[in-house]
């Protein structure tokens, strides 16, 4: 769904607007087609669908004021664990088959040091490191009835969790 209203979102920035999603439909100001004359409540009606399509991209896009941080939630499934440290928190997001782990920014803006590691049990370690502004991750492994840990830092200052979810 979200990919959906991001496409979406993305055709309205690159058509200019409400006029540029018009003027792609071939409507005029007036509701009449570019080629005719004819067909004007018609087109009236489908001037405001696309007006009530770009409220709601913008009402979903927009979001409540919400921090970058907390909005972000690129895990599926539930949260399992939060551990807290200095520069940010470690999030573990567990769903029926899987276990996704990411690292998040306390203050996000600046680029740093980031790096999230996840491990189901009798498993390699999968991970994401980098020089990121809000997140490090996510990372997903497969934990059908498996112990996973995890670990995540941020400029140096890191939290882990353990064995969890046995």
């Amino acid at each position: 769904m979200y990919a959906y209203v991001a496409r979406l979102a993305r055709v309205f920035d690159e058509a200019d607007g409400v006029a540029g999603v018009t003027g792609l439909l071939g409507i005029r100001g007036d509701g009449r087609t570019a080629r005719g004359s004819g067909g004007g409540g018609r087109q009236a009606l489908v001037q405001l669908l696309v007006l009530a399509l770009v409220g709601a991209v913008g009402l979903v896009l927009g979001g409540t004021g919400a921090s970058s941080a907390d909005a972000v939630s690129a895990c599926a499934g539930r949260p399992a664990k939060t551990v807290k440290f200095a520069t940010g928190e470690l999030r573990v997001y567990r769903s029926r088959a899987y276990a996704c782990a990411v690292t998040v920014a306390k203050n996000p803006g600046k680029r740093r040091q980031m790096s999230v590691q996840l491990q189901a049990r009798g498993a390699r370690p999968v991970g994401d490191s980098g020089r990121y502004t809000t997140r490090a991750g996510p990372v997903t492994v497969p934990a059908l009835h498996r112990c996973i840990r995890a670990t995540g830092s941020i400029s140096g200052t890191s939290g882990s969790t353990g064995w969890i979810l046995c």
